[in-house]
């Protein structure tokens, strides 16, 4: 009986995709970011009177929001989450990597589990965990911004560009919460229904995906069973962002002038849930274009609106991009180091 023949995916070749990237890259940061500086040169004036001390309590409120995520990550990854610090190597390592290359959440989840997984982390847990995390951290970002917008419409009107982005959570909460529905209530069917694409598909085993619902199944189980560590995960996906906004909430008021916290929410919200779309790194351009519109429109005046925007960006953005890359450095210096050590008690195990 002859064998099946497989299928190949055709994937681009590694050195297409790099010069692809780069070259979004480089065209949203001429088009986008750029022009942000240019403007942003005739309000230079206003860095005499910025204040230190509000700058100080900005870059901490960021790095607040930098170890909600950890506790996020931590939460999620119950009861198999490595140490604290580890962690947040890891984070700070993955948001690097979503900061340099287009639709870098994939990569960077990439990079989380595999990481995970040397380190001892169940790989359904990994997986679900790590899904749980991204999805789960945009729904709460959905509530935040409807909030908002359900606040604000009443006092400043309404915008389009709201309608898109709550339409856009809208489809988000749907899929998230249907494919929970889907898997806890129906995971027969829904077992069965992979098993059956499954065996259209060469390379996939269909007994694996029925074991692998089942035991995505146990863990949304798990999870919605234990409130404590659901309620654990979704205060901290909250406070991850708020701290984030009251970041950039702070830097506007360090450059003179008080927002509302609800229409900087507001402006907050839309701008992330725009740049949910993978055209460039972590929304590089579309939240900084967002955001300063968005925040003229408030009634920030456009010179500060600009710097403040650029200030939070640099804390933000630009800067977990070196430490990231340094976490990133100690992480694989352990894993050579621990293998050396591996290599050094029983030579015949050399890698």
């Amino acid at each position: 009986m002859p064998e099946p023949v497989q299928r190949r995916r055709f994937t681009l070749p590694r050195e297409v995709r790099i010069i692809l990237s780069v070259g979004c890259l480089v065209f949203v940061i001429k088009l986008l970011v750029l022009p942000q500086f240019a403007s942003a040169r005739h309000s230079l004036h206003l860095l005499t009177s910025l204040s230190p001390y509000l700058v100080v309590v900005a870059v901490l409120l960021e790095m607040a929001a930098i170890y909600s995520y950890v506790e996020l990550t931590r939460s999620v990854l119950y009861p198999h989450a490595p140490g604290r610090f580890t962690l947040l190597r890891v984070n700070l390592a993955g948001l690097a990597i979503s900061h340099v290359v287009p639709g870098g959440t994939a990569p960077a989840g990439a990079l989380s589990y595999r990481i995970f997984n040397e380190l001892g982390v169940p790989r359904e847990t990994n997986a679900f965990g790590l899904a749980v995390q991204g999805s789960g951290s945009a729904v709460v970002l959905n509530m935040i911004f409807w909030t908002a917008l359900v606040i604000s419409i009443p006092l400043r009107g309404f915008n389009p560009a709201y309608g898109f982005a709550a339409l856009a959570g809208v489809f988000l909460l749907a899929a998230f919460f249907g494919t929970i529905l889907l898997i806890t209530r129906g995971q027969r069917q829904a077992a069965n229904w992979l098993q059956f694409v499954a065996r259209h598909v060469p390379v996939v085993d269909p007994e694996k995906i029925s074991s692998l619902i089942a035991k995505v199944a146990e863990r949304i189980t798990m999870l919605v069973n234990n409130r404590s560590t659901l309620w654990s995960a979704f205060s901290w996906a909250s406070a991850n962002w708020l701290f984030d906004a009251a970041c950039l909430w702070v830097f506007v008021w360090a450059f003179g002038h008080v927002v509302s916290p609800i229409d900087l929410l507001v402006a907050y919200g839309l701008a992330n849930i725009l740049a949910a779309i993978p055209v460039t790194p972590a929304g590089l351009g579309v939240i900084e274009g967002v955001l300063i519109t968005t925040l003229v429109g408030f009634g920030v005046p456009h010179s500060q609106a600009i710097l403040a925007v650029i200030a939070y960006r640099l804390v933000n953005f630009w800067i977990p991009i070196p430490i990231g890359g340094l976490s990133y450095a100690t992480l694989q210096w352990r894993r050579d180091s621990a293998l050396r050590r591996v290599t050094a008690s029983d030579p015949s195990l050399d890698v």
